[in-house]
């Protein structure tokens, strides 16, 4: 018997996505202290929905808690940032390849490049940025595959808000969106998987070029 995921409550839920947001859109730095009391007077809410939101964040991999120094933003270095892209060249590629092979409609993906051309922060352009990968591999027809990838999303936006933080390249990452959309358009699904591994593969190394390389 399969069993079903217990709903967040909603003030926990509600704490948890502007946390997530927050920590996202760079407003809550790598390594700066999440303290459960000033959360709450912030949230106007009690502690129990931070603590739970906190325990979610720190499951997904974006908030490390401690005993001895209590719950922070997760810091992101080198070898972090390493882990969570050889995740994402491993699967990605292949979701989008299956994805334009099924030929499922890239309408969402069309739409987040469309408002990430169009931010008037990097904090929208960044939301825009993480749906567009996302409508990319979710259409691929294996759930699985696009859970999976869910997984790390948060992880690896984290890497590029920091990233982006000290070289804001995005207009860089904007012609290499548009030209992987134009190739999945056309029905080119090898093409647009490369492309998209490339565009995966030179984030990271310009922007940890100290990361070691990635072993089989």
């Amino acid at each position: 018997m399969t069993s079903v995921p217990t709903p967040i409550p909603s003030r926990t839920q509600y704490v948890l996505d502007a946390i997530k947001h927050r920590i996202l859109t760079g407003r809550l730095t790598s390594g700066q202290a999440l303290v459960e009391t000033e959360l709450a007077a912030q949230y106007g809410v009690s502690k129990t929905p931070v603590r739970e939101a906190l325990k979610t964040l720190a499951g997904t991999g974006l908030v490390v808690m401690s005993q001895y120094k209590g719950v922070t933003v997760r810091m992101v270095d080198a070898d972090m940032a390493r882990e969570v892209y050889d995740v994402r060249l491993l699967l990605e590629p292949e979701a989008l390849r299956r994805t334009v092979r099924r030929g499922a409609s890239l309408d969402a993906a069309r739409d987040a490049l469309t408002r990430a051309d169009q931010a008037d922060d990097t904090a929208e352009r960044s939301l825009a940025n993480r749906e567009f990968h996302r409508a990319l591999y979710l259409p691929c027809g294996n759930p699985l595959l696009g859970r999976m990838l869910d997984e790390v999303r948060d992880q690896a936006a984290l890497v590029s808000t920091v990233a982006w933080s000290a070289d804001p390249s995005w207009q860089r990452e904007a012609d290499e969106h548009r030209e992987i959309l134009r190739l999945a358009l056309e029905g080119d699904a090898e093409g647009a998987a490369s492309a998209l591994h490339a565009h995966i593969a030179s984030f990271v190394q310009r922007a940890f070029p100290e990361a070691r390389e990635g072993r089989a």
